[in-house]
C-alpha cells in the first residue's frame, strides 16, 4: 500500500488541465469497470461528484456501497470518517479507499477516545442513574466503537430525534457527541430545557462543570462544533429577510440554536435537498449549509432562487482536498495494481462500531 504524497501528485499529475485529468479518470474508472464505486457526498466540488457512482451523505453512501458486493474498491470521496463508516459496514473483501488522507473532519477530530473516557468516569461517578451515550455519525470509528460497548447508539441529522428519544427511554440522562449544537437542537425540540443541558468542555477541568450542574442535567453535550454551520448567525437570517422580502430560510440543525430558532424551517443535508427540488417553481430559499451543495441545488433549479444564509463562502475545507488529481493518480494506482491510502479500521474497533450503528438502524 502507499500513501499520496505532495511530490507524487506535483509531479505527475499538477499541471494537468482539466480536460486531461477528466479523460483519465474516465478512462480509469473504465477499465476497473464494475470492480470499482466511487462515492461522492454532497459537499464535494463538482469536478469530483461528477463522477460518483452515488452522491449522498455519508450513512447512505456507506450503505449503496456495502450493497455493491461486486465492488472490490471503494473510492469516497469525502472525509476520513466517512471512510471508516463504509470500511465498518463493507464486506472484508473490499477494500476502502480515501484519496488524500488529510481530508479529516474539525468536528470529529474535537472528540478523542481517551477525553470521551475521561467524561465518561466522570459522569457516571456523579450520577447514581443510567446514562446512555449517543453519537453522531460524524465522529471517529473509535467513538462509535466506544458508544457500542456501553450500549448507546449512533444517530444522524435525520434521525437524532428518535435515537434520542431511545435513549432517554432507556437511561435517566444521555450523553451526546461530538456537536453541541445539533444535540442541543434536538434535546430542545423534544421539550427539554436549555437550562438542563449542559455542555461538558474537555480541555477543562472536570468538564467545567460543578456538582448541581451535572445532577440538574439531563443532556450532556460535548464541546465540539462543525467549522461550516458554525458561521451562521442570526444577524445572516435577519439579513436574507430584508434582502429578498419572503424567502423561506432553511438550516441545518448543525447551526447553533439561535440560528436554528430564527430559520422557518430546520433539517437534515437530504431534508434540505428534498424540500428544495419539491419546491415550486418561483420559490426563493436561503439555506444554511455548505456551499458546493447550495450552489449545485441552484444550478440544478434555475427556476428557483437557491443562496446560502451567508454572502461568504461556507465551504467545508478539509472535504475541498479530494481534488481531481488525487481521485486520478487514485485510480489509476488501482489500475496499475496499487492499492492506495487504504483506510482500514481494526477488528475489535469495527465490531464494537457496528453493535452501535445497528442498534441505531433498529430504532424505529
Amino acid at each position: 500500500m502507499a500513501t499520496a504524497t505532495l511530490d507524487t501528485l506535483l509531479a505527475n499529475y499538477a499541471d494537468l488541465s482539466a480536460r486531461e485529468l477528466d479523460d483519465r479518470i474516465a478512462r480509469a474508472k473504465c477499465e476497473l469497470g464494475s470492480r470499482l464505486v466511487i462515492l461522492g457526498h454532497h459537499y464535494q466540488r463538482d469536478e469530483v461528484v461528477k463522477f460518483a457512482d452515488y452522491r449522498g451523505d455519508s450513512l447512505r453512501l456507506s450503505q449503496l456501497a456495502a450493497g455493491r458486493p461486486e465492488a472490490e474498491y471503494i473510492v469516497f470521496c469525502g472525509v476520513h470518517f466517512m471512510a471508516e463508516s463504509a470500511d465498518i459496514l463493507s464486506g472484508d473483501h473490499q477494500t476502502v479507499i480515501l484519496p488524500d488522507l488529510n481530508a479529516g473532519c474539525s468536528m470529529a477530530d474535537m472528540a478523542n477516545l481517551e477525553q470521551v473516557e475521561v467524561c465518561w468516569e466522570a459522569l457516571t461517578a456523579a450520577n447514581s442513574g443510567k446514562i446512555l451515550p449517543v453519537t453522531y455519525i460524524n465522529s471517529t470509528a473509535a467513538i462509535k466503537a466506544f458508544v457500542g460497548r456501553n450500549g448507546g447508539a449512533v444517530c444522524t441529522s435525520s434521525n437524532a430525534r428518535k435515537v434520542m428519544e431511545w435513549a432517554l427511554a432507556r437511561g435517566e440522562k444521555a450523553l451526546f457527541l461530538p456537536d453541541e449544537h445539533l444535540g442541543r437542537n434536538t434535546g430542545y425540540g423534544l421539550g427539554i430545557p436549555l437550562e438542563q443541558m449542559a455542555v461538558w468542555n474537555p480541555r477543562e477541568v472536570d468538564g467545567g462543570l460543578t456538582g448541581d450542574q451535572i445532577g440538574d442535567s439531563r443532556i450532556f453535550l460535548w464541546k465540539g462544533h462543525c467549522s461550516v454551520h458554525m458561521r451562521f448567525s442570526p444577524e445572516h437570517v435577519e439579513h436574507a429577510r430584508k434582502a429578498h422580502p419572503g424567502i423561506r430560510v432553511i438550516a441545518h440543525p448543525e447551526c447553533s440554536w439561535e440560528v436554528c430558532q430564527a430559520a422557518d424551517e430546520v433539517g437534515s443535508t437530504e431534508y434540505i435537498i428534498k424540500r428544495i427540488v419539491e419546491a415550486p417553481p418561483g420559490s426563493a430559499w436561503a439555506v444554511g449549509t455548505e456551499i458546493h451543495m447550495i450552489r449545485r441545488l441552484a444550478h440544478e433549479h434555475p427556476d428557483r432562487m437557491v443562496v446560502s444564509l451567508d454572502d461568504c463562502v461556507c465551504m467545508c475545507s478539509t472535504m475541498f482536498r479530494i481534488s481531481p488529481q488525487h481521485l486520478c493518480w487514485t485510480l489509476e494506482s488501482l489500475c496499475s495494481g496499487r492499492v492506495v491510502n487504504r483506510i482500514q479500521v481494526d477488528p475489535e474497533t469495527k465490531g464494537w462500531a457496528l453493535v452501535a450503528l445497528n442498534r441505531m438502524l433498529e430504532i424505529r
